[in-house]
C-alpha cells in the first residue's frame, strides 16, 4: 500500500468505533478525509457529525450528514482524528491544518479520542514537526518572544487565517523532554488560544496503518 492507501485503511477502519444514532466527532486533514468517505456509507445509522473545521464540514454536508453546533451536543462518544505527530504514549502534535483549537475543544468533550495515522506519524519523540501554536493576532510578537524565551524557534505562517480569525506560529527546534509541562506553559503565554500539543488530553486509541494491514493500539 501507498500513503494515500494507508490513510484510506486507517479511516475506514475507524467506522468500528461508532455507535448507532450518535453525533460523531469528525476531525480535519487528509487521512480524516478517508474516515469522511467512511461515515458518508453509513450516513443513515448515525444521527450527524461535530466538525473541527469549515472544510470538513463541507465535507460532511456534501455527504447530506448533519453537521451540529458543539454547544447544542451534551456528549459525544466518540472523536476520531489524525495527527502529525504521535507518540507510543499517544501524545501528539497536531495542528499543520490550522485547525488545532476546535479540534481540541472536541478531543475534550469526547468520551473517546481515536487518532488515526500512516505509520510515518509514529515517533519516538515529539518536536520533529513544528509545534503549531495558535495567536491573536495583535499578540504575534509578545508571543513570539515568549516561545524563544522557552526554547523554540517560532516562524509566522505567512497567509493562513484560521477559522476563528487567528493566525498561526510554527514553533521549530523544541526539545520536548515533558509534552504535558511544555502544553500549560505555553497555554499560559497571554495571546496564545491554544498550542498544537495534545498530551493532557492524548488519544485512546491508534490505528496504525502500516503495509501490512491497520493495527489496533491502545492507550495503557
Amino acid at each position: 500500500m501507498n500513503q494515500d492507501e494507508m490513510k484510506k485503511a486507517a479511516g475506514w477502519a475507524a467506522l468500528e468505533y461508532v455507535e448507532r444514532d450518535t453525533i460523531v466527532g469528525v476531525g480535519t486533514g487528509s487521512t480524516v478525509n478517508h474516515f469522511i468517505d467512511a461515515l458518508g456509507s453509513i450516513k443513515g445509522d448515525i444521527e450527524g457529525a461535530v466538525s473541527s473545521s469549515e472544510e470538513s464540514t463541507r465535507r460532511l454536508k456534501e455527504y447530506g450528514i448533519p453537521v451540529f453546533d458543539l454547544n447544542t451536543v451534551d456528549q459525544l462518544s466518540v472523536y476520531v482524528d489524525g495527527a502529525d505527530e504521535i507518540n507510543d504514549h499517544m501524545q501528539m502534535i497536531k495542528g499543520g491544518g490550522a485547525a488545532l483549537t476546535r479540534e481540541k475543544i472536541i478531543a475534550a468533550v469526547a468520551e473517546k479520542f481515536v487518532c488515526i495515522a500512516d505509520q510515518s506519524k509514529l515517533v519516538k519523540l515529539l518536536g520533529e514537526f513544528p509545534l503549531p501554536v495558535e495567536v491573536v493576532p495583535m499578540a504575534r510578537s509578545y508571543v513570539a518572544r515568549q516561545l524563544v524565551k522557552l526554547g523554540g524557534d517560532p516562524v509566522y505562517r505567512e497567509g493562513v487565517i484560521t477559522d476563528n480569525g487567528n493566525i498561526i506560529l510554527d514553533v521549530h527546534n523544541f526539545n520536548v523532554v515533558n509534552a504535558c509541562e511544555l502544553e500549560r506553559q505555553i497555554n499560559g503565554i497571554v495571546g496564545v488560544v491554544t498550542n498544537g500539543f495534545f498530551a493532557e488530553r492524548s488519544a485512546d486509541s491508534l490505528l496504525l496503518a502500516t503495509p501490512d494491514g491497520v493495527k489496533k493500539i491502545n492507550n495503557k
